[in-house]
Order: C-alpha cells, then structure tokens, then sequence
C-alpha cells in the first residue's frame, strides 16, 4: 500500500485503490467498445447501466450511464507501447499517433464512442 502525503505537517492518507469513472450515453455501446479495448467482458455489473473492468491490481475502470458524457480522460501505464498499438489496430479501435516525449514517455490516445480519452502511456528508461 503506497502512503501519500497531504502535506509536510499534516497525516499521511492511506490509499488502496482507483477507480476511474467514464460517463457514456450508451451503455451497450459502450460495454461493447471496453469489451473489445480489454478483450474481456466486465469483471463486475454491480448495477444497472455501470460496468467495472479490474485493469491491475487495484485499479479500475467503470463505464456508467451518467450526464455529461464525454469529456473524461484516464492515462493507463503498459510496458509495450508499440506492441498495445499493434493490439488495438487488431482489435480495430482507432488510435491516434504514438508521441514520444525523449527520456520520458511514450503516448498513444484513443477515444470512446461517448468521447471520453484514453491515453496509452509506456514510461521510458531513465524516467
């Protein structure tokens, strides 16, 4: 469990977990579209019109029924920014370019059906 401090006086806030949370207007759409991004179906329904992925150990992606839809962006680490580009073609969502900011990251964006982004992300050496 990371500790995560507030500041240099006050307590430290204990953090397990995230949860992000992508408003859509299109629940089966956008079931559909994460369904084929993670290759897998929801890990849990917990209510009508909200599906939650579990994309590492404590951490999440929820796609819910919610106004305004859209808009929401989410970065999601990987190892192998070349070869989840190769995934996602496969896959036939489209993505964006991969841009490479030297000695630090590498990105890659997709979006949703309802807009929402989400930015592939591969930490370079020496970062």
């Amino acid at each position: 469990m990371s500790e995560f401090r507030v500041s240099d006086e006050g307590s430290a806030m204990k953090l397990d977990s995230v949860v992000a949370v992508l408003p859509v207007e299109n629940f089966d759409e956008a079931t559909a579209w994460y369904t084929t991004l993670f290759g897998r179906p929801a890990d849990v329904e917990p209510m009508d019109d909200t599906a939650e992925w579990r994309i590492a150990e404590n951490a999440w992606i929820q796609v819910c029924v919610d106004s305004p839809a859209g808009g929401t962006a989410v970065v999601i680490g990987v190892g192998d920014l070349v070869q989840h580009a190769e995934l996602l073609a496969a896959a036939k969502i489209e993505a964006g370019e991969i841009v490479e900011y030297p000695g630090i990251v590498k990105t890659l964006g997709v979006k949703d059906p309802a807009g929402n982004k989400i930015t592939f992300v591969e930490e370079l050496s020496g970062a």
